[in-house]
């Protein structure tokens, strides 16, 4: 049986499909590899890098140009490298994620940081889905993908969120839009509102690591103040990053059980197996069995991985279907940004008086 079954999918010249997807795969492949070496070097620049603006911004918005000029013409033989790039090399890339997480994070910011990231991270997309779907009229997909966005780590979430909710493409990259916009103005205020926050660098660290979207942008709002600032900032984004797999579990879940109207359904429980390996990846880097070397390695392969999946992204988003959005979703991001800056603000303080 399976000697026929191979015998069959071998091309022939009355069956050239299977060298035509072989082919449209490889081209694929290589045709989003070339853009995210492209966007990964651009990353580099002293300009560039002061902005905030990661590999996986750029890759993205490097992807949405080509797609809408190049990629249509040559979608064809290119569909399927395209496609397990936006899928499949998604999916690993959020798995190795795990390397850049260890439990210890924990403890250098104190139980006061994980309150205040709990904290912020539910009320951020709790708020999200309530404005966004009963006062702005999103439908689901959006609102959640923006909260994702907004409450995690940015693209990273969306991208991760995207499997989970099973979004189109223009959603996703409007959701990104929102990141990118909101977050780098974020990098810019915070450092002027420190002098008026009435925070240590320390407090500030956390402020900033527990609200502001991006890792790149969480680094530069927070180094702008110091050394000290910076570095808690990170950590304290990081914990926030590992609140990823839980929260795609939840949301697994929460949508295999709920159709479009919200009516209940009895479909099985939906687990995002990558999430809980990402769970399992971040707890074997927490107990350093994998040397240094190598996960510095493994960093640098996920990287590549996801700003591979964030150029497929762009490539297969049309910019007709985001015009098509409308201003809504920006108008969620921006609430939700302001809530970051004047609810997250308060969170911290209330949890920095509650447990000093």
């Amino acid at each position: 049986m399976m000697g026929r079954l191979t015998h069959a999918l071998q091309a022939t010249p009355h069956n050239p499909l299977p060298r035509l997807r072989h082919r449209e795969f490889r081209l694929g492949l290589a045709m989003v590899l070339a853009v995210a070496a492209i966007s990964l070097l651009l990353a580099r620049n002293d300009w560039i890098a002061s902005h905030g603006l990661s590999p996986l911004t750029l890759a993205v918005v490097l992807g949405i140009v080509l797609g809408n000029t190049i990629f249509p013409r040559i979608a064809r033989e290119t569909a399927a490298g395209v496609d397990f790039s936006k899928n499949s090399l998604l999916r690993l890339g959020i798995i190795l994620y795990g390397f850049r997480i260890t439990f210890q994070a924990i403890g250098a910011v104190g139980w006061s940081g994980v309150v205040a990231d709990i904290a912020t991270l539910t009320l951020t997309f709790a708020l999200a889905l309530a404005l966004g779907r009963k006062v702005l009229g999103l439908d689901r997909e959006t609102a959640v993908l923006i909260g994702a966005g907004s409450s995690i780590c940015g693209a990273a979430a969306i991208m991760a969120t995207e499997p989970v909710v099973r979004a189109p493409s223009h959603k996703v990259s409007v959701a990104v839009a929102t990141v990118v916009v909101f977050g780098t103005l974020a990098m810019f205020l915070y450092p002027a509102m420190y002098p008026w926050l009435g925070l240590s660098e320390h407090a500030y660290g956390v402020y900033v690591g527990s609200t502001v979207h991006e890792v790149a942008q969480v680094v530069a709002a927070g180094s702008a103040i110091g050394p000290a600032a910076g570095n808690t900032a990170v950590i304290e984004k990081m914990l926030r990053v590992m609140m990823l797999a839980p929260f795609l579990l939840f949301l697994g879940q929460w949508f295999r059980r709920r159709h479009n109207d919200g009516q209940q359904t009895k479909a099985g429980l939906g687990i995002p197996w990558f999430a809980v390996i990402f769970l399992g990846v971040s707890a074997l880097n927490s107990v350093q069995v994998v040397p240094e070397a190598v996960v510095k390695e493994l960093i640098g392969l996920d990287t590549l991985l996801l700003t591979m999946a964030m150029t497929a992204l762009g490539l297969r988003t049309h910019i007709g279907a985001i015009r098509q959005a409308g201003a809504r979703p920006m108008v969620l991001g921006f609430l939700l940004f302001g809530f970051l800056v004047a609810g997250g603000y308060a969170i911290n303080w209330g949890v920095l008086q509650l447990m000093a």
